[in-house]
């Protein structure tokens, strides 16, 4: 499994010969503008929520590629409403992708489209996948839900939110690491804009005084699982 950092909430995952994509937004990001969205593959698009920030290319990357996109209810009708194919899910479900199985859960954030309209709930996802499982957080809050992750999957890497003011920050983020029980910590949703910007040096002291691992990717760069 390997996993880029693209900016801000945004990752491709690539399990096998399948390319995912989450969360991206990146031709409004200044910090990505060398990554080129036409040249992203894509099989599948996983969006944890409607925020902007969150949705922004998914319409560009999912017609060029028909990427198949993955989020709840409302945000799926919303882009299968412009033509594009969706698999809807809601909280506590799950389902057998070619590329693992994916299970929607709770996050404790907002959800709404750029225009105001309704956006469901916000969620995250746990993939398994490849003998290799991973937890994507979303946009959230420190909440005791996460304590439930565990006891059905082992993690090998938590992706977290970390750059306070609108999600969780550095100390929250360390408390969810115990709460799924995981230790290797993928940090984003940080740096892009002034509210969300941290002390990269601070925080993987934080982690490492907890005997975790807190990886900063650049954007662009990646991890092999």
């Amino acid at each position: 499994m390997k996993i880029t950092f693209y900016g801000h909430a945004s990752l491709g995952i690539q399990i096998n010969d399948i390319n995912i994509l989450v969360d991206p937004f990146i031709t409004a990001n200044e910090k990505a503008s060398h990554i080129d969205i036409n040249g992203l593959k894509a099989d599948y698009i996983l969006v944890t929520h409607a925020h902007q920030d969150h949705i922004l290319d998914v319409e560009a990357i999912a017609k060029r590629t028909n990427a198949v996109i993955i989020s709840n209810f409302e945000v799926i009708s919303h882009f299968q409403g412009l033509g594009l194919e969706g698999h809807p899910m809601n909280h506590g479900g799950s389902w057998d992708f070619e590329f693992g199985t994916v299970k929607y859960v709770n996050a404790i954030h907002t959800s709404s489209f750029p225009d105001g309209s309704y956006g469901g709930q916000p969620g995250g996802f746990v993939i398994e996948g490849e003998h290799k499982n991973i937890y994507i957080a979303g946009d959230t809050a420190l909440t005791y839900d996460m304590k439930l992750i565990p006891l059905k999957t082992k993690l090998d890497l938590a992706i977290l939110p970390i750059g306070d003011n609108f999600t969780m920050g550095i100390d929250d983020a360390i408390l969810a690491s115990d709460f799924v029980e995981c230790d290797k910590i993928l940090g984003y949703h940080f740096d892009t804009f002034g509210y969300i910007e941290i002390d990269h040096e601070e925080a993987k002291r934080k982690f490492f005084d907890k005997n975790k691992d807190l990886m900063l990717l650049k954007i662009g760069e990646s991890i092999e699982l």
